[in-house]
């Protein structure tokens, strides 16, 4: 059977039954077990600094009543950043990939910050729907954009997340299967996509942990607007 370059994006199935939960949960493992200790080992030094640094990247454009998203905003960015490199890996499936996954992280959350604004100040999130000084005319075409563009604003999230995962994972794939394909036929050719590909796959890396800070800093970003 021919195998197309978009199989891998496929929900992997055991005997009918989708393993997407368990490429979901198999990143919490990596995670090591909290103890009676503060610091046990290295590893968890690590793991402590790390969620410290992330933790105070995210809530710098927040002030002190945003600050109660901080283990939300810090689990999604941990998990999202777990999900996208393991997806690196050789034989292995990146839920992230799936567009109907990353809008049902986006959806529910933007609209959380949403809500929180008409909840605690009404009228400055209804603000923003249309400018300061906007010509009498042209207010209820400037209405219909920035209602149009706050309601595009979870779509704009789960899209650019899988279009960046997708097209890296695609050139992995193509030029790997090029490589393969050269490697008989042009030796020294195939040595030079070799040595691009690895190229593109630390390029990758830093795509997968890019995109997973750029998703939770816009939500942040779109929480502070709110509050």
């Amino acid at each position: 059977m021919n195998l197309s370059f978009f199989d891998q994006f496929m929900s992997p199935c055991l005997l009918g039954i989708p393993l997407i939960l368990l490429s979901l949960l198999f990143p919490a493992l990596l995670f090591p077990t909290p103890n009676k200790r503060w610091l046990p080992n290295r590893l968890s030094t690590l793991q402590l600094w790390l969620l410290n640094l992330i933790t105070k990247q995210l809530m710098i454009p927040l002030n002190k009543t945003g600050h109660k998203w901080a283990l939300i905003l810090t689990s999604l960015m941990l998990l999202l950043l777990t999900i996208n490199l393991l997806g690196l890996l050789p034989y292995t499936f990146t839920p992230t990939t799936q567009l109907s996954m990353n809008m049902a992280l986006a959806f529910p959350l933007w609209l959380a910050t949403l809500l929180t604004g008409l909840r605690t100040q009404p009228s400055a999130t209804l603000g923003h729907l249309l400018p300061e000084g906007t010509p009498t005319p042209l207010i209820p075409a400037l209405i219909l954009i920035e209602t149009t563009s706050l309601l595009i604003r979870p779509l704009a999230l789960g899209v650019r997340l899988t279009a960046n995962l997708t097209a890296g994972h695609l050139l992995i794939q193509l030029i790997s299967t090029a490589t393969i394909v050269l490697l008989p036929l042009m030796p020294a050719v195939s040595i030079l996509t070799s040595s691009i590909l690895l190229l593109l796959t630390i390029l990758e890396l830093a795509v997968a942990m890019i995109q997973a800070y750029v998703f939770v800093l816009l939500l942040s970003l779109y929480l502070q607007e709110n509050i």
